[in-house]
């Protein structure tokens, strides 16, 4: 943490999910738990670099969420909550509503696009014209005094790729 009045929020999508249906149950694929792997293991480096509390780990009820977040759990050593409101199509409005009644100083929360880029780009940008692009495991941290519009700074972009 940078001082007290500074939260911080990673925001990941899911690993690479095969095809199926219903949507809800698609599970990862072996190269989906690769990258999840991945970016697990620098997200542990980095907040163990970090003083402050463990992070509170928040995903998707879709099975490739909650797969990613399992992975995630175990290279944090922190437990899983499901958050309903956080699927595909979810406005980012009403997350930002719930990260507004929130007093953990540190979340990530596991979902998808278009959410994840949609909410990205409302908490940087005050606004969504077309949300930002999130490749799959793809993780985006912000820093802001407060969860609202507009409000928030993106501080770091990685994806499974740029850890090779």
């Amino acid at each position: 943490m940078n001082d007290s009045s500074t939260q911080q929020l990673w925001l990941m999508r899911h690993g690479e999910a095969g095809p199926g249906r219903p949507d809800e149950q698609r599970t990862l694929t072996p190269l989906g738990e690769q990258e999840v792997a991945k970016v697990g293991a620098w997200l542990a480096t980095h907040i163990a670099a970090q003083r402050g509390a463990p992070p509170r780990l928040l995903a998707s009820p879709y099975r490739r969420a909650q797969q990613t977040a399992a992975r995630l759990s175990e290279a944090l050593s922190v437990p899983v909550e499901t958050l309903p409101l956080i699927t595909p199509d979810d406005a980012p409005e009403a997350v930002i509503d719930w990260l507004l009644e929130q007093s953990d100083e540190r979340l990530i929360l596991v979902s998808h696009m278009p959410l994840v880029g949609e909410l990205a780009e409302t908490l940087v940008d005050g606004r969504s014209a077309r949300g930002v692009g999130f490749p799959t495991a793809g993780l985006a941290e912000f820093t802001a005094p407060v969860w609202a519009k507009g409000c928030a700074q993106l501080t770091r972009f990685l994806h499974p790729g740029q850890l090779d």
